[in-house]
C-alpha cells in the first residue's frame, strides 16, 4: 500500500513533533509505519474510549527506524508501530524497547512475537506467488518460490525488488538457505528476464493484465486492490507447503514500547488495544491481513495460520543485517 514518503531522516529530525497530529506535550506519542488512512479510525476510537490523547508521527518504517536510533533516549516516541518485524527486532537488540507484560504477549502465537516480550505482532502478511488463472493452471504452479527462476517461467515473473517486503523476504532466504543460494536465486531472477516493478500493486496489475504470469507479492493486495474487480483472473499461491517445502514467509506489523517512555502504562494500554478483538477484526476487514490475536479468525479465503507451513526463521532476525541484504541486491543488480 502506498505510504507518504519522507525524504530524509534529517528532515524528520528537524520537524520533530511538528509532524505529529497535535503537538500536545501530555499526549501519548506514537511513531507509526502504518498509513494514516488505515490507522486513524483506530486511534480515534482509542482516544474516545480511554481519554488518552495521541500524537502521531507517520512515515515509512525504514525512515522511522533510523530516526528512533538517532534520537536515542531523547526520543519523544512512546510507542513504535512498525510495518515490519525486522525493525522492531533491531530496536530490541539495541535495548531501545522495554519488555511488555507476559499476559499481553501471550495473546499472540510465539512465532509472531519477540521471545523476550519486547515487541508483539499485531497483523500478519504472507509472501505469496500471485498468478493469472487464465494463463496458469493450478497444477503447474511452482512448489517453491525458488522454482520461479526455471526455464518454464522465462520472462513470465514480476517482482518489486526495492519494496521493503521483498527485502525482508530476501533476508529470510539468507537466514534459511544461506547467502550463496540466495545470491544464485537473485541472479536467476535477473538472468531469467523477471520483470521489475516499483511496488506490489504494479506487480499484481501486471499479473491481472497478463503482462506476467506470476508475481511475488504480499497476499492482501489481491483483496484490497481488486475489491472493485472481483472477476480479475488473479489468485494467490502459497509456496513451500509440501512435506519438504521451505514454507511461506509470514511477516508481521507489530508494536513495541520504548524503554525511554515516561508513559509506559499508557503505551502498554495502546499496544493491548491493538490486540483487542474489535481492533483485530478491524484490520482483518479493512486490510485483509492475518489477525495476530489467537482465536480471531482470518478472512475465509485465507488458509488458517495454524495450518500454514511458515519459513522457520525468527522474525526478529529480519532486521539484523538489512544492510547486507541491500548490498547483495545491489551487487546482483536488482536495486
Amino acid at each position: 500500500m502506498p505510504k507518504p514518503k519522507l525524504l530524509l531522516v534529517a528532515a524528520l529530525l528537524a520537524t520533530g513533533l511538528a509532524a505529529c497530529s497535535g503537538g500536545d506535550d501530555d499526549a501519548l506519542v506514537v511513531y507509526s509505519g502504518r498509513n494514516e488512512n488505515l490507522v486513524r479510525p483506530l486511534l480515534d476510537r482509542f482516544e474516545a474510549e480511554t481519554g488518552i490523547d495521541i500524537d502521531v508521527k507517520y512515515g515509512d518504517t525504514s525512515e522511522l527506524l533510523p530516526t528512533i536510533l538517532e534520537e536515542g533516549d531523547n526520543s519523544p516516541a512512546d510507542v513504535f508501530f512498525s510495518q515490519d518485524a525486522g525493525a522492531l527486532g533491531e530496536l530490541a537488540d539495541k535495548g531501545i524497547l522495554a519488555p511488555l507484560p507476559a499476559d499481553l504477549t501471550a495473546l499472540v502465537d510465539p512465532r509472531f512475537r519477540d521471545p523476550q516480550s519486547r515487541w508483539v505482532g499485531v497483523t500478519g502478511r504472507a509472501r505469496v506467488i500471485a498468478y493469472n488463472t487464465e494463463l496458469v493452471a493450478a497444477d503447474r504452479l511452482p512448489a517453491s518460490v525458488l522454482d520461479v527462476v526455471g526455464p518454464t517461467w522465462q520472462g513470465k515473473v514480476g517482482y518489486p525488488p526495492t519494496n521493503a517486503s521483498f527485502v525482508a523476504f530476501v533476508t529470510s532466504l539468507r537466514e534459511t538457505i544461506g547467502d550463496d543460494r540466495t545470491r544464485a536465486f537473485l541472479e536467476g531472477l535477473k538472468a531469467n528476464g523477471a520483470k521489475r516493478f516499483d511496488n506490489n500493486v504494479q506487480t499484481l496489475d501486471a499479473v491481472a493484465s497478463g503482462e506476467v504470469e506470476l508475481g511475488l507479492v504480499n497476499h492482501y493486495y489481491l483483496y484490497n486492490e481488486f475489491k472493485e474487480r472481483p472477476d480479475a483472473p488473479v489468485a494467490n499461491h502459497y509456496p513451500g507447503q509440501g512435506p519438504d517445502g521451505e514454507g511461506t514467509l509470514v511477516n508481521v506489523a507489530g508494536a513495541g514500547v520504548l524503554a525511554s517512555s515516561a508513559r509506559a502504562a499508557d503505551a502498554q494500554r495502546f499496544v493491548r488495544f491493538l490486540l483487542e478483538e474489535t481492533s483485530q477484526e478491524f484490520f482483518r476487514d479493512e486490510t485483509s491481513e492475518y489477525p495476530m490475536r489467537q482465536g480471531v479468525t482470518a478472512r475465509a479465503e485465507l488458509p488458517p495460520l495454524d495450518g500454514l507451513r511458515t519459513i522457520q526463521v525468527p522474525l526478529a532476525q529480519l532486521g539484523r543485517d538489512l544492510e547486507g541484504t541491500v548490498t547483495l541486491l545491489k551487487e546482483v543488480g536488482l536495486s
